[in-house]
């Protein structure tokens, strides 16, 4: 599925190693015009600096909070449009734990130097085989979706099959839901899945949430 927008996946070394089921993968199989890098810091990935030096990008970080430009608030999509100009949008999307993105982003000022982007969820996230924290929180690929999404209804894209990512991501999950369900496999529930809305996100994790934005570094001359 093409895109103008370039996506940079930033994974978790434990995330890209060890995670049988990780959606920041399958995102980046869907889109051609993404990657994947590896790390916990990347002021010294030669890739991710060149992205970032580039003048003729417009590097950016998908990270909710105070400071980020909410796309899907039309008057701040058209003052984000015009910042972006005729330069090439390029999308850097931390792929861990919510814990260990935050850990990630302390490992590079030039990331925390970007500037941030966000959406407005149209829909909590679908993830049945895993909980997520809080309410508001999705998978790297529904949060790839909903991007999209809104970088369409703004302009800033196209995006051509809608249907794409949430198809991977749903028959992901019916496979891990069938071999769950198989009593001949280790790894059987006697109980099934609940659905995402009946759960009730832990306590503990709501006190965290609050913390996880780190404060922003200075900003860098020419830092656009």
């Amino acid at each position: 599925m093409p895109t103008r927008t370039r996506f940079v996946f930033l994974m978790h070394p434990k995330e890209f190693k060890e995670e049988k089921a990780g959606t920041g993968r399958l995102t980046h199989l869907c889109l051609p015009n993404s990657e994947i890098r590896m790390g916990k810091g990347f002021d010294e990935d030669e890739t991710v600096q060149a992205l970032i030096n580039d003048p003729r990008n417009f590097p950016v970080l998908l990270y909710p909070g105070k400071d980020a430009v909410n796309l899907s608030e039309s008057g701040q999509a058209a003052a984000f449009s015009g910042r972006l100009g005729e330069r090439r949008l390029v999308v850097f999307l931390l792929d861990a734990t919510w814990g260990g993105a935050r850990k990630m982003l302390n490992l590079s000022p030039s990331l925390q130097r970007r500037p941030r982007i966000m959406f407005t969820p149209s829909a909590p996230s679908r993830y049945i085989i895993k909980q997520q924290p809080a309410e508001g929180c999705l998978s790297t690929l529904e949060a790839t979706h909903e991007l999209l999404t809104v970088l369409e209804r703004t302009g800033l894209d196209d995006y051509p099959l809608p249907e794409q990512l949430l198809g991977v991501f749903q028959r992901m999950q019916d496979f891990q839901i069938s071999c769950a369900a198989d009593p001949a496999r280790g790894g059987y529930r006697r109980h099934p899945y609940s659905a995402p809305a009946e759960r009730v996100p832990a306590q503990s994790w709501a006190r965290r949430l609050k913390y996880l934005t780190p404060p922003l570094a200075p900003k860098s001359e020419g830092a656009p």
